[in-house]
Protein backbone atom coordinates (compact mmCIF):
# COMPACT_ATOMS: atom_id res chain seq x y z
CA UNK A 1 0.00 0.00 0.00
CA UNK A 2 1.48 3.60 -0.50
CA UNK A 3 -1.35 6.45 -0.30
CA UNK A 4 -0.01 10.02 -1.18
CA UNK A 5 -2.71 12.36 0.16
CA UNK A 6 -2.99 15.15 2.43
CA UNK A 7 -5.39 16.62 4.91
CA UNK A 8 -5.86 19.71 5.97
CA UNK A 9 -5.69 21.08 9.97
CA UNK A 10 -6.28 24.56 11.53
CA UNK A 11 -6.49 26.08 8.56
CA UNK A 12 -3.26 24.06 6.18
CA UNK A 13 -2.20 21.35 4.37
CA UNK A 14 -0.42 18.72 5.31
CA UNK A 15 1.56 16.34 2.68
CA UNK A 16 1.76 12.39 3.87
CA UNK A 17 2.39 8.96 2.65
CA UNK A 18 2.03 5.52 3.69
CA UNK A 19 3.79 2.94 2.67
CA UNK A 20 3.32 -0.50 3.30
CA UNK A 21 0.20 -2.88 5.30
CA UNK A 22 1.86 -5.28 7.72
CA UNK A 23 0.06 -6.54 10.73
CA UNK A 24 2.70 -4.69 13.25
CA UNK A 25 1.94 -0.98 14.78
CA UNK A 26 2.69 1.52 13.14
CA UNK A 27 5.84 4.06 12.52
CA UNK A 28 6.08 7.21 12.48
CA UNK A 29 8.78 9.40 10.81
CA UNK A 30 9.39 12.53 11.19
CA UNK A 31 11.86 14.69 9.16
CA UNK A 32 14.39 17.07 10.10
CA UNK A 33 15.79 20.30 9.44
CA UNK A 34 15.90 21.10 6.17
CA UNK A 35 14.20 17.60 4.53
CA UNK A 36 11.18 16.07 3.00
CA UNK A 37 9.38 12.97 3.83
CA UNK A 38 10.98 11.75 0.18
CA UNK A 39 14.52 12.00 2.25
CA UNK A 40 13.31 8.73 3.79
CA UNK A 41 12.48 6.90 1.35
CA UNK A 42 15.46 5.05 -0.15
CA UNK A 43 17.54 4.56 3.05
CA UNK A 44 14.52 3.90 5.27
CA UNK A 45 11.33 2.98 4.16
CA UNK A 46 11.67 -0.13 2.31
CA UNK A 47 13.94 -2.23 5.71
CA UNK A 48 10.98 -1.06 8.29
CA UNK A 49 8.41 -2.05 5.30
CA UNK A 50 10.33 -5.28 4.61
CA UNK A 51 9.76 -6.19 8.55
CA UNK A 52 5.96 -6.22 7.96
CA UNK A 53 4.65 -2.49 9.76
CA UNK A 54 3.03 0.09 7.96
CA UNK A 55 5.11 3.04 8.03
CA UNK A 56 3.60 6.83 7.70
CA UNK A 57 5.82 10.12 6.54
CA UNK A 58 5.15 13.50 6.05
CA UNK A 59 6.52 16.67 4.96
CA UNK A 60 6.64 18.97 7.94
CA UNK A 61 4.79 22.70 7.75
CA UNK A 62 5.91 24.50 5.29
CA UNK A 63 8.48 21.86 3.55
CA UNK A 64 7.99 19.81 0.64
CA UNK A 65 4.23 19.47 -0.47
CA UNK A 66 2.83 20.95 2.73
CA UNK A 67 1.50 23.84 2.66
CA UNK A 68 3.28 26.90 5.02
CA UNK A 69 0.52 28.28 7.61
CA UNK A 70 3.01 31.12 7.57
CA UNK A 71 4.63 32.94 11.16
CA UNK A 72 7.05 31.73 13.45
CA UNK A 73 6.49 27.84 14.97
CA UNK A 74 8.24 26.34 17.69
CA UNK A 75 8.24 22.04 18.40
CA UNK A 76 4.95 22.16 20.02
CA UNK A 77 3.05 23.51 17.87
CA UNK A 78 4.84 21.01 15.15
CA UNK A 79 4.27 17.81 17.33
CA UNK A 80 0.74 19.41 17.52
CA UNK A 81 1.04 18.53 13.28
CA UNK A 82 2.01 15.15 13.70
CA UNK A 83 -0.44 14.15 16.38
CA UNK A 84 -3.25 15.70 13.48
CA UNK A 85 -1.62 13.08 11.36
CA UNK A 86 -1.79 9.91 13.60
CA UNK A 87 -6.20 11.47 14.24
CA UNK A 88 -6.73 11.53 10.18
CA UNK A 89 -5.65 8.09 9.65
CA UNK A 90 -7.51 6.70 12.91
CA UNK A 91 -4.38 5.29 14.10
CA UNK A 92 -3.98 5.21 18.35
CA UNK A 93 -0.48 4.43 19.27
CA UNK A 94 2.54 4.57 17.09
CA UNK A 95 5.95 3.95 17.27
CA UNK A 96 7.62 7.47 16.58
CA UNK A 97 11.02 8.40 15.05
CA UNK A 98 12.78 11.37 14.41
CA UNK A 99 16.09 12.98 13.79
CA UNK A 100 17.10 16.29 14.90
CA UNK A 101 14.40 18.51 14.55
CA UNK A 102 12.15 15.90 14.06
CA UNK A 103 13.54 14.00 17.45
CA UNK A 104 12.54 17.54 18.95
CA UNK A 105 9.19 16.82 17.48
CA UNK A 106 8.90 13.79 18.58
CA UNK A 107 9.91 14.76 22.42
CA UNK A 108 7.26 17.01 22.36
CA UNK A 109 4.79 14.78 21.22
CA UNK A 110 5.76 12.34 23.69
CA UNK A 111 5.28 14.72 26.67
CA UNK A 112 1.86 15.98 25.59
CA UNK A 113 0.22 12.85 24.12
CA UNK A 114 2.05 9.84 25.90
CA UNK A 115 -0.96 7.44 25.56
CA UNK A 116 -0.42 7.78 21.61
CA UNK A 117 3.30 6.84 21.88
CA UNK A 118 4.28 2.69 21.78
CA UNK A 119 8.06 3.55 21.80
CA UNK A 120 10.75 6.42 20.73
CA UNK A 121 13.54 6.51 18.73
CA UNK A 122 15.43 9.97 18.95
CA UNK A 123 18.21 9.93 16.22
CA UNK A 124 20.94 12.66 16.35
CA UNK A 125 18.93 15.47 18.86
CA UNK A 126 19.08 17.41 22.07
CA UNK A 127 16.67 18.35 24.55
CA UNK A 128 18.29 22.00 24.79
CA UNK A 129 20.43 23.69 22.56
CA UNK A 130 24.13 25.09 24.14
CA UNK A 131 25.38 27.74 23.15
CA UNK A 132 27.48 26.40 20.31
CA UNK A 133 24.65 24.79 18.57
CA UNK A 134 22.51 27.70 18.86
CA UNK A 135 26.01 29.35 17.08
CA UNK A 136 25.89 26.90 14.48
CA UNK A 137 21.91 27.40 13.60
CA UNK A 138 22.41 30.82 13.48
CA UNK A 139 24.80 30.99 11.04
CA UNK A 140 23.33 28.35 8.91
CA UNK A 141 20.01 31.10 9.20
CA UNK A 142 22.70 33.68 8.62
CA UNK A 143 23.94 32.52 4.94
CA UNK A 144 20.11 32.11 4.07
CA UNK A 145 19.31 36.02 4.74
CA UNK A 146 22.60 36.97 3.15
CA UNK A 147 21.36 34.69 0.05
CA UNK A 148 24.32 32.46 0.04
CA UNK A 149 24.39 30.31 -3.17
CA UNK A 150 22.64 27.10 -1.99
CA UNK A 151 25.77 24.86 -3.48
CA UNK A 152 27.96 26.55 -0.74
CA UNK A 153 24.99 26.14 2.22
CA UNK A 154 24.60 22.25 1.32
CA UNK A 155 28.37 21.98 1.41
CA UNK A 156 28.54 23.89 4.68
CA UNK A 157 25.82 21.29 5.97
CA UNK A 158 27.41 18.15 4.59
CA UNK A 159 30.80 19.13 6.61
CA UNK A 160 28.52 19.13 9.79
CA UNK A 161 26.90 16.32 9.43
CA UNK A 162 28.73 13.57 7.94
CA UNK A 163 31.18 11.39 9.57
CA UNK A 164 35.08 11.53 8.14
CA UNK A 165 34.70 7.95 6.70
CA UNK A 166 31.67 8.99 4.81
CA UNK A 167 33.57 12.02 3.31
CA UNK A 168 35.70 9.56 1.89
CA UNK A 169 32.81 7.96 0.04
CA UNK A 170 32.90 10.06 -3.27
CA UNK A 171 30.02 8.15 -4.91
CA UNK A 172 27.94 8.27 -1.74
CA UNK A 173 28.97 12.48 -1.59
CA UNK A 174 27.94 12.86 -5.16
CA UNK A 175 24.58 10.77 -4.45
CA UNK A 176 23.23 13.12 -1.55
CA UNK A 177 24.74 16.04 -3.25
CA UNK A 178 22.33 15.07 -6.27
CA UNK A 179 19.74 14.67 -3.92
CA UNK A 180 19.90 18.24 -2.02
CA UNK A 181 20.52 20.30 -5.23
CA UNK A 182 18.00 18.20 -7.21
CA UNK A 183 15.67 15.67 -6.19
CA UNK A 184 14.58 16.58 -3.13
CA UNK A 185 11.68 19.66 -2.90
CA UNK A 186 13.56 22.69 -2.43
CA UNK A 187 12.31 24.70 0.93
CA UNK A 188 11.42 28.05 0.74
CA UNK A 189 14.17 30.03 2.55
CA UNK A 190 11.76 31.78 5.19
CA UNK A 191 10.52 28.53 6.47
CA UNK A 192 14.33 27.41 6.58
CA UNK A 193 14.81 29.99 8.99
CA UNK A 194 11.69 29.46 10.57
CA UNK A 195 13.01 25.94 11.20
CA UNK A 196 16.28 26.82 12.42
CA UNK A 197 15.00 29.05 14.94
CA UNK A 198 12.78 26.40 16.34
CA UNK A 199 15.75 24.59 17.19
CA UNK A 200 17.38 26.83 18.55
CA UNK A 201 14.46 27.87 20.51
CA UNK A 202 13.65 23.80 21.47
CA UNK A 203 13.96 23.42 25.15
CA UNK A 204 12.33 20.44 27.03
CA UNK A 205 15.24 19.37 29.33
CA UNK A 206 13.28 20.01 32.35
CA UNK A 207 10.47 18.01 31.24
CA UNK A 208 11.50 15.38 29.27
CA UNK A 209 11.74 13.19 32.25
CA UNK A 210 7.38 12.95 31.72
CA UNK A 211 8.30 10.86 28.52
CA UNK A 212 6.70 7.06 29.82
CA UNK A 213 7.69 5.13 26.52
CA UNK A 214 10.74 3.22 26.00
CA UNK A 215 12.70 5.47 23.60
CA UNK A 216 16.42 4.33 22.02
CA UNK A 217 18.50 7.19 21.91
CA UNK A 218 21.24 7.40 18.77
CA UNK A 219 23.75 9.17 18.05
CA UNK A 220 27.01 8.46 15.39
CA UNK A 221 30.15 8.61 17.53
CA UNK A 222 31.84 11.19 14.96
CA UNK A 223 28.54 13.42 15.10
CA UNK A 224 29.81 17.02 15.71
CA UNK A 225 26.38 18.75 15.47
CA UNK A 226 24.63 17.22 17.57
CA UNK A 227 27.55 15.35 19.67
CA UNK A 228 27.14 12.01 21.84
CA UNK A 229 26.96 14.61 25.19
CA UNK A 230 23.76 15.63 23.96
CA UNK A 231 22.46 12.23 23.84
CA UNK A 232 24.11 11.12 26.83
CA UNK A 233 21.93 14.12 28.51
CA UNK A 234 18.92 12.55 27.13
CA UNK A 235 19.09 9.45 28.59
CA UNK A 236 19.62 10.62 31.63
CA UNK A 237 16.80 12.37 32.01
CA UNK A 238 14.53 10.04 30.62
CA UNK A 239 13.79 7.17 32.67
CA UNK A 240 13.17 4.13 29.80
CA UNK A 241 15.55 5.04 27.61
CA UNK A 242 18.95 3.47 26.72
CA UNK A 243 21.80 4.96 24.45
CA UNK A 244 23.45 3.56 21.28
CA UNK A 245 26.71 4.89 19.72
CA UNK A 246 27.15 3.81 16.53
CA UNK A 247 31.08 4.17 15.36
CA UNK A 248 32.41 5.56 12.18
CA UNK A 249 29.30 7.91 11.47
CA UNK A 250 28.40 11.50 11.92
CA UNK A 251 25.54 13.30 12.60
CA UNK A 252 23.34 11.64 9.25
CA UNK A 253 23.53 7.69 11.05
CA UNK A 254 20.20 6.99 9.72
CA UNK A 255 21.89 7.36 5.87
CA UNK A 256 25.70 6.81 6.49
CA UNK A 257 24.95 3.55 8.28
CA UNK A 258 21.72 2.42 6.87
CA UNK A 259 21.61 -1.10 6.57
CA UNK A 260 22.92 -1.33 10.38
CA UNK A 261 20.29 1.59 11.23
CA UNK A 262 17.38 0.13 10.25
CA UNK A 263 18.03 -3.22 11.85
CA UNK A 264 18.86 -1.86 15.11
CA UNK A 265 15.44 0.27 14.73
CA UNK A 266 13.46 -3.06 13.67
CA UNK A 267 15.26 -4.87 16.83
CA UNK A 268 14.04 -2.44 19.17
CA UNK A 269 10.51 -2.26 18.08
CA UNK A 270 9.96 -6.14 18.14
CA UNK A 271 11.36 -5.98 21.64
CA UNK A 272 8.98 -3.22 22.91
CA UNK A 273 6.34 -5.10 20.56
CA UNK A 274 7.08 -8.36 22.53
CA UNK A 275 7.23 -6.89 26.11
CA UNK A 276 3.97 -5.38 25.76
CA UNK A 277 1.41 -7.45 23.40
CA UNK A 278 -1.26 -5.62 24.19
CA UNK A 279 -0.11 -2.55 22.83
CA UNK A 280 1.30 -4.43 19.74
CA UNK A 281 -2.27 -5.69 19.38
CA UNK A 282 -3.67 -1.56 18.74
Amino acid sequence: MRLMPSFRTRGFAIHYEVHGDGARPPLLLIMGMGGTCQGWLTVTVPDLVKAGRRVVIFDNRGAGQSEDPGGAFSTIEMAEDARALLDHLGIQRAHVLGGFLGGMIAQELAIAHPSRISSLVLVGTYARADAKRRMVLDLWKSMVELHVPAELRIKKRLIWTLGDATLQQEDLIEAMWRFYLRDDAPMDDRVFVRQAEACMAHDALERVGEIVAPTLVVVGEGDILTPPHLARELVSRIKSSRLVLLPNAGHLVAAELAPRFNRLVNRFLAEQERRDPQAAAR
